[in-house]
């Protein structure tokens, strides 16, 4: 029985070639769609909390803002654009930048707003209000720690894809580029 492909046997190896070389690329896509996705989420958590707090919308309007980023990105990775691995990196440090305000932000407010019911606590308890300064101090410190790391890293690794896109444009025929952007 003959083949029914439209395409001769060197035509389906520079597709299979092309499909194995893009692995990476589509991998990346992956990422950047769950990224995309989880930041959505925290964005919808944040925004029930603005009704109530300026913070928590600045917090929503920012998480959203880079989870609409995030999936630009992937639509130009699956594209093979470079240019979205570029979006994709800088957006990883767009969301360094915006938790690392939030952590600040949260560092300075436990040194200037009185915190709540500290002083009948400090009736039952003895003087907790440097302990409960301490751990805010500790927790959002860790935090920014954390941060930087994951988001450094995460912003490396997308900006590592731009390299893979362009070699994979230099080593794949444009019709199959074309071809593997129409099927995805």
């Amino acid at each position: 029985m003959p083949d029914p492909s439209p395409l001769n046997p060197a035509q389906q190896q520079a597709v299979a070639d092309a499909r194995a070389r893009a692995a990476r690329i589509h991998a990346a896509a992956r990422v950047a769609t769950f990224n995309g996705w989880t930041l959505a989420i925290m964005a919808g958590l944040s925004l029930l909390f603005a009704f109530t707090s300026v913070v928590a919308l600045v917090m929503a309007v920012g998480l959203g803002w880079i989870a609409w980023n995030e999936f630009r990105g992937r639509a130009r990775l699956r594209a093979f654009d470079p240019g979205g691995a570029v979006l994709l990196g800088r957006n990883q440090l767009a969301l360094l930048a915006l938790i690392a305000a939030y952590a600040l932000y949260s560092i300075v407010k436990a040194f200037v707003v009185p915190i709540p019911y500290l002083a009948e606590l400090e009736q039952i308890a003895g003087p907790v209000g440097g302990l409960a300064r301490t751990l805010t101090v500790a927790v959002y410190a860790a935090v920014l720690v954390l941060t930087a790391v994951v988001q450094g890293l995460n912003a490396r690794y997308y900006f590592a894809r731009r390299r893979l896109i362009e070699e994979f444009r230099a080593q794949t025929p444009e019709w199959v580029v074309g071809l593997l952007r129409r099927l995805g």
